[in-house]
């Protein structure tokens, strides 16, 4: 066996790295190798299962659904993105999963996960435009005719919201803007919700991102800079919920995230929940904690 090809050209921790021969490494708990299963959870009765969104690229998601008080109950829908950097993660995955039966348990949403396509051997922005694919498809369920039994039944288009995490909280807000500039026909998108977003950092040497986005411009990039972005003001959606955590490195980010929205012509209302004495994202590792209840009223 040729030797180089265990010859790392890349290595980005605790995220992955990269070998010669073009194989990617994926590191830590959200790597992929822990899948949760779906169907039903014994203990919340939250069902799940998953659905191709895109058969072109394969993009799939998962849905999760509460449990029902009748064959017509309508619920509220949740669009979710997960974090990970842009490079790790799944609603498969077993933290990811774990958080998202919880969620859509405490909340009594119908909530549909989009397992977008990772960089980088999908360079970004295949990650927001996988996932502003995937609300259109779930779009077409508006008028109960879509391909999804769950979401033309169960899901009130009358009150969407869009949710995500550290990088999943910047794919949300990229997908409202890109929802309110294009007039996106059928839900009515009431608000976004976001968690610990990453919005780049103060100086524009992030390697990482760099690689996984080589055409990015770094500070006039809009997808990293909202402030930027010329359809800010156009953004879906009367409602943001931002949460940032005390000890959470990204939590400016977020403070200046609340910031520009204020500043911004978007026409909205835009709140601020810190959590006191924790980091990023540590509502993942610990969903059933009573801190990760979210103040955002469904």
């Amino acid at each position: 066996m040729d030797s180089s090809t265990n010859e790392v050209t890349h290595e980005f921790p605790p995220y992955f790295k990269v070998y010669k021969d073009g194989r990617v490494e994926r590191l830590g708990r959200f790597a992929g190798t822990d899948r949760a299963p779906t169907g039903l959870d014994p203990k919340t009765q939250v069902q799940s299962k998953d659905v191709v969104v895109c058969s072109n690229t394969g993009v799939s998601a998962r849905i999760f659904l509460p449990k029902l008080n009748g064959p017509d109950q309508k619920l509220p829908l949740v669009v979710h993105y997960h974090g990970g950097a842009f490079c790790i993660g799944s609603p498969c995955n077993r933290t990811f999963h774990n958080f998202l039966v919880n969620l859509a348990s405490e909340a009594n949403a119908v909530i549909i996960s989009v397992d977008y396509r990772l960089a980088p051997e999908h360079l970004l922005p295949i990650a927001h435009e996988d996932s502003w694919a995937a609300l259109q498809w779930i779009a077409n369920h508006s008028e109960g005719q879509g391909p999804e039994p769950w979401l033309n039944e169960h899901a009130d288009f009358g009150r969407v919201f869009l949710a995500g995490e550290s990088a999943g909280a910047n794919i949300a807000q990229y997908v409202a803007v890109q929802a309110g500039a294009t007039g996106l026909a059928g839900p009515n998108i009431v608000g976004t919700l976001i968690l610990h977003p990453y919005f780049g950092s103060k100086n524009s040497d992030d390697k990482m991102y760099k690689y996984m986005c080589p055409t990015s411009t770094g500070f006039e990039d809009p997808l990293l800079y909202p402030e930027v972005d010329p359809n800010l003001g156009r953004m879906a959606g009367g409602r943001v919920l931002v949460c940032v955590a005390e000890k959470d490195r990204l939590k400016d980010r977020g403070l200046g995230y609340c910031e520009t929205l204020r500043q911004s012509s978007w026409a909205g209302t835009v709140e601020l929940y810190e959590t006191e004495g924790e980091g990023h994202g540590f509502f993942l590792l610990n969903p059933t904690s009573d801190k990760t209840r979210s103040p955002l009223s469904l």
